[in-house]
């Protein structure tokens, strides 16, 4: 019998072309199974076959777990402190056997076997098939229709399959069966039972890619996308840089008469793309990723990660966009949040600023106002430029002698201390669950207890844009701190 167990995983791993630890494994597993099932209940079996003689052993396993946790599968799990009347060296994680009596393959039943095998040989396949398909280093992947499965669409690549869901394709889109389609490989999930390939036709990452072979010089290096922001199947946005000052981004991403973007757009249900020129300076970026709104200044705000861009009446629908897309698209493709206004509504703002400006100087310096009004004219917006700017660049301030720096260098910083005394009263009242989330410090915790959050849920109730509001971080790193606000409603 054991003779005839070695040239049964032989003659499969030959006829399989899997390696025989494959069938060797799933041979294991059946026989596990079985005896499992013969025996009843929710116990562990561990069955080896000796590679080489092809005799089996058979043992009950039981998982030691820290003796606080209790036992959530008696039959499977022990306590450590009884698993130590076992075995002194024992510890948490690991297993304890004992041998039991192993189960004839004759009476397995083949059909159960045969199943669990092919199975395993099956699945060694596909890993094979998918190994051998990522190795190549493509991030398109190029097949056709194979079928529908639930609004999703899987796609055919030689022996290879990929899965689209519906929500990763480009709104009002028909694929049918036996239609060619090109999508991004977004990631491998290799514990899906179907595709493991995840496939996305709306990621920007696609149109990247698309651009990429449609453009040599982005493959040679002479051309580089820094960004993209998709509004799938409408518009578009990408940012684009050259390495070589011979060859100009824009016109060599556009192509002769079109060539190229049109490419990219026919691919992509006419989706229609602004290609930008990126710039190292965020103000010059912004701009430009506005286009085709003329801008005519800007004021960047680098605390909060904004900018307040002020267009004329005629810019102003064409930089904000039907439905705010263009604004919208060209906050995702900088990274900034971008707030577009009116010349009158700059000067509204900044007046209202200044207003708020001279108050915090009048109470907190105990000044009048035309000392408050020097002081902004000169560029002060804050108690702490007031007390830590150098003396010799106040001293330059007309009117301003030694002994007025002086005082008013130690107002400054009796007003800083005295508010940081109350800022941290104020974080006392912020709740220690909330003052543990990881991600959040000091600084952003008081601003939080300023806006009136002071526990977890408090926080995780927020929506990404109340938190960018409230605290000034950036959309992205807004989302994730929320997102982990919110984990322990899923936890418990």
């Amino acid at each position: 019998m054991n003779r005839e167990l070695l040239m049964l995983v032989d003659a499969i791993s030959r006829e399989k072309g899997v390696e025989r630890e494959v069938v060797f494994a799933a041979v294991e597993l059946a026989l596990a199974q079985a005896t499992k099932k013969l025996h009843g209940g929710e116990i562990d079996v561990r069955v080896q076959i000796d590679r080489e003689t092809g005799e089996y052993e058979t043992f009950r396993r039981w998982l030691v777990v820290p003796d606080e946790a209790g036992l959530q599968q008696p039959d499977a799990e022990k306590l450590h402190f009884e698993a130590m009347e076992e075995a002194d060296d024992i510890e948490v994680g690991d297993y304890l056997e004992e041998g039991m009596e192993s189960l004839p393959i004759g009476r397995i039943g083949a059909q159960a076997a045969k199943q669990v095998i092919l199975q395993k040989i099956r699945d060694a396949e596909r890993e094979t098939l998918l190994n051998e398909f990522l190795s190549r280093g493509e991030k398109i992947m190029t097949g056709t229709v194979k079928r529908l499965d639930k609004g999703d669409i899987v796609v055919e690549s030689g022996r290879v399959e990929g899965r689209l869901r519906r929500s990763e394709m480009i709104p009002k889109e028909a694929l049918r069966i036996g239609d060619r389609a090109r999508a991004y490989i977004q990631s491998v999930d290799s514990t899906l039972r179907g595709p493991q390939i995840l496939l996305s036709r709306s990621a920007p990452g696609f149109m990247m890619e698309l651009f990429a072979l449609e453009v040599p010089e982005i493959e040679q290096g002479l051309l580089e996308i820094k960004a993209c922001a998709r509004d799938p199947g409408s518009r578009a946005k990408i940012a684009v840089v050259s390495h070589d000052k011979r060859v100009d981004p824009i016109g060599t991403c556009v192509g002769v008469r079109g060539s190229r973007v049109t490419a990219v757009t026919n691919e992509l249900a006419g989706e229609r793309v602004d290609i930008v020129l990126w710039s190292d300076d965020p103000a010059q970026f912004v701009i430009g990723a506005l286009a085709p709104a003329a801008v005519s200044s800007i004021v960047v705000d680098e605390e909060r990660h904004a900018m307040d861009v002020v267009v004329d009446e005629e810019n102003l629908a064409i930089a904000i966009g039907r439905g705010g897309q263009n604004v919208r698209l060209a906050s995702e493709l900088t990274g900034w949040r971008i707030n577009i206004m009116t010349a009158e509504e700059s000067s509204a703002k900044q007046a209202a600023e200044s207003d708020s400006v001279r108050k915090l100087f009048v109470d907190k310096l105990d000044v009048d106002g035309e000392v408050a009004d020097i002081l902004i004219a000169e560029g002060f917006t804050s108690l702490e430029e007031v007390a830590y700017v150098p003396m010799a660049e106040m001293l330059e301030i007309e009117g301003f002698d030694e002994d007025t720096v002086n005082e008013l260098r130690t107002r400054a910083k009796d007003a800083l201390l005295t508010l940081e005394i109350a800022r941290e009263e104020r974080v006392e009242d912020v709740s220690q669950d909330l003052r543990d989330l990881d991600g959040l410090n000091p600084e952003l915790i008081a601003k939080l207890a300023d806006g009136g959050i002071h526990t977890r849920d408090d926080f995780a109730d927020l929506a990404v844009d109340e938190l960018t509001e409230l605290t000034g971080v950036p959309e992205e790193r807004a989302r994730e701190l929320i997102m982990k606000a919110r984990e322990h409603w899923f936890t418990t």
